[in-house]
């Protein structure tokens, strides 16, 4: 596996300096920044495989980082914050992070994150993912994977990252029964991070710009969520 990279961005040296040294120890190239400005210039010069981001930063936000850098295929981005609220982290992970970690923290776990996400890039499509290039339709709905374009009934539908993501795994998988668990595995390449709510805010909000057609994305109860079978 060729050398991955990672910029950490975070206004206190004293963290960038112990996330630099645990990352490099692991193999990773490393280069950091110390305030949003900074990030956004660092990932346009280094490119980054993935972003541990800092969100309470000077001059910019983590998340106003996040917001121009999620459109970036293939970026990771993981998120600290001293919050610890759910309605942070889901924010964070609308705006395209792949995952979120509260200050204070071990760097061990931090590390041990880092490599969950590089793998889950590396892997990229499992089987379970849509491929590359498909177009999905689903009575009204649309789904384009090479665009990221979602349209109802000829209306073009303003998504989030993950929400194209989660609509697009459904979709293309219509009919096929997913946990709450397999969801936040297979969007977010992640365990448990966030608890299940995040995936249900998720639903709710595709089903919110689904207007009339949000039967298409069902509840199966006890278990998880599916597309309605074609």
């Amino acid at each position: 596996m060729d050398q991955k990279r990672v910029l950490v961005a975070d206004d206190e040296e004293s963290i960038r300096s112990a996330i630099t040294y645990a990352l490099k120890r692991e193999g990773f190239e490393v280069a950091t920044a110390a305030d949003g400005e900074e990030a956004l210039q660092k990932a346009a010069s280094f490119r980054p495989d993935l972003l541990v981001l800092d969100v309470m930063m000077p001059k910019l936000s983590g998340y106003d980082v996040c917001r121009r850098l999620a459109h970036e295929k293939g970026l990771g981005i993981l998120l600290l914050t001293v919050k610890n609220d759910i309605v942070d982290k889901v924010l964070g992970l609308e705006l395209g992070a792949d995952d979120f970690m509260s200050k204070p923290f071990d760097v061990r776990e931090l590390v041990a994150r880092v490599k969950s996400i590089v793998r889950r890039l590396d892997k990229g499509s499992d089987g379970a993912s849509p491929s590359d290039g498909e177009v999905y339709r689903l009575e009204g709905l649309k789904v384009d994977t090479v665009r990221r374009t979602a349209e109802i009934g000829g209306n073009p539908m303003e998504l989030t990252p993950k929400e194209f993501d989660l609509l697009a795994l459904l979709v293309s998988h219509a009919g096929r029964v997913y946990t709450r668990e397999d969801l936040l595995d297979l969007v977010w390449g992640m365990e448990y991070f966030g608890g299940t709510r995040t995936v249900d805010i998720h639903i709710q909000r595709l089903r919110k710009k689904l207007g009339d057609a949000h039967y298409l994305l069902q509840t199966v109860y006890g278990i998880g969520y599916k597309a309605m079978d074609r």
